[in-house]
């Protein structure tokens, strides 16, 4: 499972030009799930993901968690951070788990954060979405499960 975390002043996600998701301060979260994950490896990412310090503290120094600062996240689930372009033009997305599967995973995903007592909003899973924010910083990490 990877996951691509932006830091993010305000963000949203539109399907057929209809606001289904917004946050006003936190992250935006693209989700990759891949054949084999599981709701392990969504609990390592939410651990990871709310207790980075990637936010400034009183110092100016990234130090802070977003759990520590009330900040909500913006989950999107992504299969094309699963896409493979060694060879040719046209990414191939066999790594990317089947939809029946992710979405699942997704779903759990989003309720662990939840449970850490964290707003969380999303985008439709398997649905064309429009995605707007505003990246602070910029900060951008990306976090894959397989590495622990």
């Amino acid at each position: 499972m990877k996951a691509v975390i932006q830091r993010a002043k305000q963000a949203s996600v539109a399907v057929n030009d209809e606001i289904i998701g917004e946050i006003d301060f936190g992250f935006v979260v693209l989700l990759g799930i891949t054949h084999g994950d599981t709701i392990d490896d969504a609990a390592y990412l939410v651990n990871k993901i709310i207790n980075l310090r990637i936010f400034e503290d009183d110092h100016q120094k990234m130090n802070v968690p977003l759990k520590d600062v009330g900040g909500s996240i913006l989950s999107i689930s992504q299969f094309t951070l699963y896409g493979d372009t060694r060879k040719g033009r046209r990414p191939n997305f066999m790594n990317a788990a089947k939809p029946s599967e992710a979405s699942k995973l997704y779903h759990q995903f989003n309720e662990l954060i939840q449970q850490e007592g964290i707003q969380v909003e999303t985008g439709k899973f398997g649905e064309m979405m429009d995605v707007q924010f505003t990246n602070s910083g910029p900060v951008t990490l990306i976090i894959d499960s397989k590495d622990k």
